[in-house]
């Protein structure tokens, strides 16, 4: 039997909520006959329990992964032993132990019920502190209202509840893809033939520090892959994006020996990437291009913002945003020509002349919201709008918008939530039901493999 097995955990579980339960009501429980002679084992036992709440835990597979799932396993016992307590203090506050050989006298039922308070107290914040500040999950958003709910009755315990869920899940999804990447190392399923070059979409850079695109290049190397970034700016033409991914497409092959690359390009990224390889000739040392939620038709509604919004206000938005990524590292950032050339207008002209290049595999990858507040902020916000001008679409990005190329993969889940324009590059660091972003990479970079690229 395993240290996973669910008879070892619950029979773990029910041993410390006993101890909790015990040691919390030591004052009440005093004079029950020999009962004292159980204090140092309660004491041994209480502590032992803070250090290793579960040892099935100690089967996770890092050490992040063992201190977040103990902080959720003493925030259940917390839970289950509170429970208890109350209802044994309420019972002992009401006489319901008068015959029998519990003591009840109301001081000593006082005193129970502050050390009750101390013990349990000490199991929480052991539990939370722990949760806090390994897991990746909860986000600042549930940490903050969980310290705000903290006093809030009722609403404590929901939030709690919220809590534990999400660490809960968060432990079992994280360990189980370690395991699943252990059992497939000797495959190295990602070592494609050519490596991977990653190109992000507008008003983002490849910073060293905060990964544009979240989990995925680490899942993608842990299975072989060899990964580079395209190091372009932010905000530019998609004629001025794509000279630098060019010039940066020529520069691995050159310094690497690779011969080719294959590209995954974001949103915008993608566009720059299509007209540096067909106008520029860097097709010659790429073997496939993979765009991923992609406007290669454009975006109508940035036709109609482009037109309803004053030109004083453009100027203002593009002088502050170009100013703050000028000292970041843009070379050369203009905010206007890039929103410009996302257009429905602009883009039409450009595929006009921006042809695919014979032998390169071209492939696309979209999704879509199916709900508005299915996305984190600001794709919340125009999902609708953008709905109202392209129909269905990520946030972003219109659902007729993002095909192109030899094999498009359209993406949601099912019920309110969907896939929106920053889950697909795994922007958030997010896990949801239903769609599985680093997985879906991984299984996108193996089939290059398979096709030989």
């Amino acid at each position: 039997m395993g240290l996973n097995s669910m008879p070892v955990k619950l029979v773990t579980r029910l041993f410390y909520v006993v101890v909790i339960f015990l040691f919390a009501n030591l004052p009440s429980l005093l004079s029950i006959k020999s009962f004292g002679l159980l204090i140092p084992l309660l004491v041994l036992f209480f502590l032992f329990m803070n250090i290793v709440p579960s040892i099935a835990n100690m089967a996770m597979q890092t050490a992040r992964l063992r201190f977040c799932a103990n902080g959720c396993e003493l925030l259940i016992l917390f839970v289950i032993s509170t429970t208890l307590t109350v209802i044994y203090s309420i019972a002992g506050f009401a006489g319901a132990f008068q015959t029998g050989s519990i003591v009840s006298n109301p001081k000593t039922w006082i005193i129970n019920t502050v050390v009750t308070i101390i013990v349990e107290a000490i199991v929480f914040w052991n539990g939370i502190i722990r949760v806090y500040v390994t897991s990746g999950q909860l986000g600042i958003r549930w940490r903050v209202i969980g310290i705000i709910c903290g006093w809030i009755p009722i609403a404590h315990l929901i939030v709690l509840g919220i809590i534990i869920k999400t660490v809960s899940k968060e432990v079992s999804v994280e360990n189980s893809k370690i395991l699943l990447n252990k059992s497939r190392s000797d495959q190295r399923i990602c070592a494609t033939k050519y490596p991977i070059l990653m190109v992000h979409g507008v008003f983002f850079r490849d910073f060293r520090y905060m990964n544009y695109w979240g989990r995925i290049p680490k899942e993608l190397e842990q299975n072989g892959a060899v990964i580079y970034y395209g190091n372009h700016q932010s905000a530019a033409s998609v004629e001025e994006c794509g000279r630098e991914l060019a010039e940066r497409i020529e520069q691995i092959v050159k310094e690497t020996g690779c011969e080719k690359l294959n590209i995954i390009a974001h949103s915008k990224g993608g566009l720059d990437s299509r007209y540096a390889l067909s106008m520029l000739g860097a097709g010659k040392y790429v073997a496939t291009l993979t765009t991923i939620n992609t406007p290669h038709r454009g975006c109508e509604f940035a036709d109609y913002l482009l037109s309803k919004i004053p030109q004083q206000q453009k100027d203002l938005m593009a002088n502050t945003y170009n100013a703050a990524l000028a000292k970041l590292g843009d070379p050369d950032p203009n905010f206007i020509e890039a929103v410009t050339d996302l257009t429905a207008s602009a883009c039409s002209k450009r595929n006009e002349v921006v042809e695919d290049v014979p032998g390169i595999y071209y492939q696309s990858v979209g999704s879509k919201l199916n709900v508005a507040s299915g996305g984190r902020f600001p794709l919340n916000l125009s999902h609708k709008l953008v709905n109202a001008f392209d129909g269905p679409n990520d946030g972003l990005v219109g659902q007729g918008s993002v095909s192109w190329g030899e094999r498009f993969q359209f993406l949601t889940v099912e019920g309110r939530r969907g896939i929106s324009h920053g889950d697909m590059i795994d922007l958030n660091r997010e896990n949801f039901d239903g769609f599985d972003v680093r997985e879906f990479f991984v299984q996108l970079v193996a089939d290059l493999k398979r096709r030989g690229f």
